[in-house]
């Protein structure tokens, strides 16, 4: 038990070095007045869509609680569930929120920091994403020490194997607040900001033929907004979902497996390990001027290969002395899953970026239109599904095997369950490399509006092109990542609902053959539901975004002197069209992720939910990573020509290949990322309603 204040005390370490990076961000200039207005006015902008959404997202938690308040009076949830459903949603919108505030205050500072170095503004950048990292599993471990605490005092008459089985299994079905805030942020986000991406690309790029970024164009101060709510904001609250859903149902089944408390201390431990890993890591990246992509890249790199070295070696000793040598196993398990993670961000960088040939390939069809760029980009994207769903293949079927699952079948699903763990370890880290891009990204826009000389252009651009290929790696990681903790709560489910029926004395036993109607039906329905899910969240960026367009073309018609640079748009107006837009389309989407489970479940019964949870885990991991890839290539072949290829900038080229972009920029920055959650939420909610679906199905 004395293992578990590991966790304690990795938060804490988590938090006090996120303050401290946050530190010396506050410590560098903003640059001049000009670009601490237009700073200003992107943090505005962030702050209200922010404010609006959490009053939404509120209303929806006062109603999920009080249902849940109701069902564990008729003692089918526990009664710690409503509250630990508030305390997941606040935890995880709270550190969206801390990494949002951190990064709409590094973008000015980032551009101002490159007026000196490349280096300067590779730091600034870096710790912004850092303090985001740090953030994210800093309160995760916070959240998870206090709640433990809580249920260890409340059950301590009982003994300790009794005990810790109860706590595990209580809370497990903690993170569904986590995952419904991460669902609200990272959709609502993701709709901000592709509708104002899109729309300011369509209007500005191709129609009137004006820079990204310009000042003149009335959406540019959305956009950037939008690269804080959605890409940071949304990420963060994603993740946060993801890494206790990962460390919750690897305790669980570690108890389920007859790991007792020493089983379910492993996850804290490396997770702690994880963050101290993190943190050394973080002062290896470092850069010099006038350096390639491919050099900037290696000094991200550095950073989180020497952390997943750390985590490799530490996690040896530390199942050698919880667990002994006959579960070294277990050891294998995690190494697999950390190894499986690096290999998805390999083979993502690969199919994303534009010093390989699939992004190249891309760029080069601009010369026949846009027609041939979407064709070309979905190809790139679908043909790069296979390595990742190989990885993850092989790494569920090793985990599975060397932690003993051919002779005990729980001892296999901790183990695929453990390798989730170890593929997130290092998250700290790793979440840095992917929240640093849109603060380079908004460095790049305010150097741009702010007039600064072309060679800091240079360097934020440089930095910006990078966080495309961080980016588009992160979302890769992020995939991998939720593929194995919804399949760890898929085994969490069947173990939960099992339980359920022994302690109820109910008669179910599961029958998951391929040939049982039931689950059949349910795979059919949980493949189709991602695919329905994507529909929604397609549409509603094609409708904010059409309102965006409309609303730039009125500004150039109507506002004299606008396109001459002689009077000022109306950014706010933008501002608002997005946040309205964004929040209007919650509600149904949300709802989907909900409903579909509970309304499975109450026909089809427990095994129509279970194959309801396998369709939608395979069918969404697979469209994520299409949709991801295929938007970040098509990003970076944008990019690959303004670098002066094939025409650059104005070319006819570069309009097919900005066509291309507004395609997957939804695709990897609204659809794509919000599939992680949907399969992992409908997961925890089958679980959280797994009584009632037992005692209430018609089969």
């Amino acid at each position: 038990m004395n293992l578990i204040v590991f966790a304690p005390v990795g938060a804490s370490l988590a938090l006090i070095f996120a303050a401290y990076f946050a530190y010396t961000i506050f410590k560098v200039d903003e640059g001049t007045d000009r670009m601490k207005y237009i700073a200003s006015s992107i943090r505005k902008g962030a702050n209200a869509f922010l404010k609006r959404q959490y009053k939404g997202v509120g209303i929806f938690f006062i109603f999920m609680f009080i249902v849940l308040f109701i069902l564990a009076q008729f003692k089918f949830v526990s009664i710690f569930m409503p509250f630990a459903f508030l305390t997941g949603g606040i935890f995880s919108g709270l550190s969206g929120y801390l990494g949002m505030k951190i990064a709409t205050n590094s973008n000015s500072r980032t551009a101002n920091a490159c007026t000196k170095s490349l280096n300067s503004g590779l730091r600034v950048a870096f710790s912004s994403g850092l303090v985001m990292g740090l953030v994210v599993v800093g309160l995760a471990l916070a959240d998870l020490s206090i709640w433990y605490l809580i249920l260890n005092c409340y059950y301590s008459y009982l003994p300790i194997d009794q005990r810790i089985s109860i706590i595990t299994t209580t809370m497990l079905t903690f993170s569904m607040g986590a995952s419904s805030m991460a669902l609200f942020a990272r959709v609502g986000g993701g709709i901000f900001t592709k509708a104002a991406d899109v729309g300011a690309d369509l209007v500005g790029k191709v129609e009137i033929g004006i820079p990204e970024d310009d000042p003149r164009n009335p959406a540019v101060i959305a956009d950037n907004v939008g690269d804080n709510v959605g890409d940071v904001a949304g990420m963060g609250a994603d993740l946060y979902e993801s890494y206790v859903g990962s460390i919750l149902s690897s305790c669980a089944l570690a108890v389920s497996a007859g790991l007792s408390v020493k089983g379910a201390a492993i996850p804290l431990v490396i997770a702690s390990i994880g963050v101290m890993a993190s943190i050394v890591g973080s002062f290896f990246v470092r850069s010099k001027e006038d350096v390639s992509q491919k050099a900037l890249l290696g000094a991200l790199r550095r950073g989180t290969y020497f952390s997943a070295i750390v985590i490799a070696i530490a996690s040896f000793f530390v199942v050698n002395n919880i667990l002994g040598k006959g579960h070294l196993g277990v050891y294998f398990s995690i190494l697999c899953g950390l190894i499986a993670g690096l290999l998805i961000g390999f083979f993502t960088e690969y199919y994303t970026s534009d010093n390989y040939k699939p992004t190249k390939s891309i760029a080069e069809s601009s010369e026949t239109g846009p027609a041939t760029v979407i064709i070309t980009g979905l190809s790139v994207g679908m043909k790069s599904t296979a390595a990742p769903v190989i990885i993850i293949g092989c790494s569920i079927l090793i985990s599975y095997v060397s932690s003993g699952g051919l002779t005990n079948f729980n001892m296999g699903l901790f183990g695929i369950a453990i390798s989730s763990v170890g593929m997130l370890s290092t998250l700290g880290i790793t979440l840095a490399t992917d929240a640093y891009g849109p603060v380079a990204d908004n460095a790049g826009g305010i150097a741009e509006m702010a007039g600064l000389p072309s060679e800091v252009r240079d360097k934020t651009d440089a930095l910006d092109s990078l966080g495309n290929t961080t980016a588009a790696t992160g979302k890769g990681f992020a995939i991998g990542s939720a593929a194995l903790t919804a399949l760890a709560f898929i085994a969490a489910y069947k173990n939960s609902i099992e339980q359920m029926a022994i302690e109820n004395n109910l008669s179910f036993t599961f029958d998951l053959s391929i040939l049982n109607p039931q689950v059949l039906i349910g795979a059919f329905i949980g493949a189709m539901v991602t695919f329905a899910f994507s529909s929604c969240t397609m549409s509603a960026v094609g409708r904010a975004a059409s309102k965006i367009v409309i609303e730039v073309r009125r500004q150039f018609k109507e506002i004299k002197g606008l396109m001459d640079g002689k009077a000022e748009p109306d950014y706010e107006s933008c501002v608002d069209i997005c946040t309205k837009s964004s929040q209007k389309e919650l509600l149904v989407i949300a709802a989907i992720a909900i409903i579909t489970p509970l309304a499975v479940g109450l026909i089809l019964g427990p095994n129509g939910v279970a194959g309801l949870l396998a369709g939608a885990t395979i069918s969404g991991f697979v469209l994520a990573v299409m949709m991801s890839n295929s938007g970040g290539a098509w990003d970076n072949a944008k990019k690959h020509i303004e670098a002066g290829n094939f025409g650059g900038k104005g070319s006819e080229c570069h309009k097919g290949a900005v066509v291309g972009d507004t395609v997957g920029d939804p695709f990897k920055d609204t659809s794509g990322p919000a599939i992680n959650i949907l399969i992992k939420l409908m997961s925890i909610v089958s679980i959280v309603f797994g009584m009632v679906i037992l005692t209430f199905h018609i089969f």
